[in-house]
């Protein structure tokens, strides 16, 4: 019997993955989080072999939680089951250690066999995921921001308005508006948050409290 660990702040979305899980003969849902803080413990609680996992989550999003589960649990599988298939969001949560990347539009008999997969330890992605993934590695490495558009994110990372960063390193708001959308291209987002979320990430900027 195959464990799973099912994880999304929508209780309807839930409730629906757990109902159609748990009719599978050689499937059990073990215990449901409503975020990615939450289902660290239940993985270390109930003990899964594959967790279901959400990406966009309050407190703790599902690819922080997917690298805090690979780091402590190596042996249980994540796989990524979100709305999301931009190159950003697919890349993250591969880098993470996710083992598979499917679209909540996936038929249902789909899921459940790519659930069983994972337990094998086999990667499974979605084919417009997958031809996006194969697409990102085949480009060419992206540009470093530079040491001036990191400057401005640093403020971005302290609360500052545009129009602050602007007088702290006494350039024009404009080009403050420029370096930002030359980051966000550079970082592949599309918001200031995730601009420096990635970018503590890749440690070209300091984590809060480091």
């Amino acid at each position: 019997m195959i464990k799973v660990l099912v994880v999304d702040d929508h209780p309807v979305v839930r409730g629906g993955l757990v109902g159609w899980l748990d009719a599978q003969p050689d499937l059990t849902v073990v215990a449901e989080a409503a975020d990615g803080l939450e289902a660290l413990a239940l993985v270390a609680a109930a003990e899964p072999d594959v967790v279901l996992m959400d990406l966009r989550m309050p407190r703790m999003d599902g690819v922080t939680a997917t690298g805090r589960i690979g780091a402590a649990h190596p042996a249980v599988r994540v796989l990524v089951l979100t709305t999301y298939d931009t190159d950003a969001d697919i890349v993250r949560a591969v880098a993470a250690g996710a083992t598979g990347y499917l679209l909540k539009d996936a038929p249902l008999p789909q899921l459940a066999e790519a659930v069983r997969a994972a337990a094998r330890g086999e990667t499974v992605l979605a084919p417009p995921v997958a031809a996006r993934l194969v697409s990102h590695l085949r480009a060419p490495a992206a540009e470093a921001p530079t040491a001036r558009e990191l400057e401005v994110l640093a403020g971005v990372a302290r609360g500052l308005t545009n129009a602050d960063i602007g007088r702290e390193l006494f350039i024009g708001e404009a080009t403050v508006k420029t370096h930002l959308l030359r980051v966000f291209a550079k970082l592949g987002v599309d918001d200031r948050t995730r601009a420096v979320m990635v970018a503590v990430e890749r440690g070209l900027l300091p984590r809060p409290g480091g």
